[in-house]
């Protein structure tokens, strides 16, 4: 699939982050995972989006990246886009990024370097050696440490054609509004900020036209059911399921650091299709809180 290519499929639909499996010694369980992805296949989905944040890219050495993303091209088989996450320093970024591509991906999410912060000039250089070390499709993750500006993003689309995705996980509205009407429809935009429901609809009138659903790990038929009231204009159902799931799920989330992934793997428990526990040094919900998110999941399923 061709970077133009991948990034108009992502645009078409729902994005999918699927967690990592790992047994109780944090070893990578490819069997489970697998079949995780094709259950969440048997939905409809624009893409599979393998060791991104929710999928802990964190916590995965380059090559554990690597097996993670043949994993999920393997189990994919060409039916969607696989994008593979990436980040780091830049030799670590692209030597990920070589491996992706080795691995059959489609395309990579560049998340944000180790830590330090920079300059747009040495954020510029960094993007740009990605982009440059592999024929893939590039996705920038404008958060954290990494932000860069309208004008940036501009002079690096110029010069790099393979850049052909913009994921926003800042919330700047004014940053968002100035990318978009700067680039249009040269990038494909993608909704990113943790639990990405909240800010779909205000995002879908900026040109964000996707986003990635955690939670589509643990409610699949849920979260494609909001994205197309979202896609719809249908306000009194978003309203509805923001009001009556997602922001308890939010505020069961923020009780602890490093939640945004633990409360996935927890939602997994719940619905019986356990994926093990987090890595250190992120920790699991505490079984009162998986008992919390138990009575939110079993009532966002009863029928209306």
């Amino acid at each position: 699939m061709s970077p133009a290519d991948m990034a108009r499929s992502l645009g078409t639909g729902l994005l999918s982050f699927p967690v990592t499996h790992f047994d109780a010694d944090g070893s990578f369980l490819e069997g489970p995972y697998r079949a995780h992805c094709a259950w969440m296949m048997e939905h409809q989905l624009a893409g599979l989006f393998a060791a991104g944040g929710t999928g802990e890219f964190f916590s995965l050495t380059p090559d554990e990246v690597q097996t993670v993303v043949a994993a999920a091209v393997a189990e994919a088989n060409g039916k969607l886009p696989v994008i593979s996450g990436c980040g780091y320093g830049t030799a670590i970024a692209t030597d990920i990024a070589r491996g992706a591509e080795k691995a059959g991906a489609d395309g990579i999410l560049l998340l944000p370097p180790y830590l330090v912060g920079s300059s747009q000039q040495g954020l510029a250089a960094h993007i740009e050696a990605v982009c440059r070390s592999t024929g893939l499709g590039v996705i920038v993750y404008n958060r954290d440490n990494a932000v860069v500006d309208d004008e940036t993003l501009a002079r690096l689309c110029d010069r790099n054609p393979n850049l052909v995705g913009f994921k926003d996980g800042v919330g700047d509205i004014e940053l968002m509004t100035r990318i978009y009407a700067r680039m249009g429809d040269r990038l494909t935009y993608i909704g990113g900020l943790p639990t990405a429901e909240t800010f779909a609809t205000p995002y879908l009138t900026m040109g964000v036209t996707t986003y990635s659903s955690a939670i589509f790990n643990f409610m699949p038929d849920w979260a494609l059911v909001f994205y197309q009231s979202v896609r719809s204009g249908d306000h009194a159902d978003v309203l509805a399921r923001l009001r009556d799931f997602v922001l308890p799920y939010i505020a069961l989330r923020n009780r602890g650091r490093g939640y945004a992934v633990a409360i996935v793997k927890a939602g997994m428990r719940v619905i019986g299709r356990d994926a093990g526990p987090v890595r250190s040094p992120l920790t699991d919900l505490a079984p009162a809180e998986i008992a919390e998110l138990r009575t939110l999941v079993e009532r966002a399923a009863r029928p209306a």
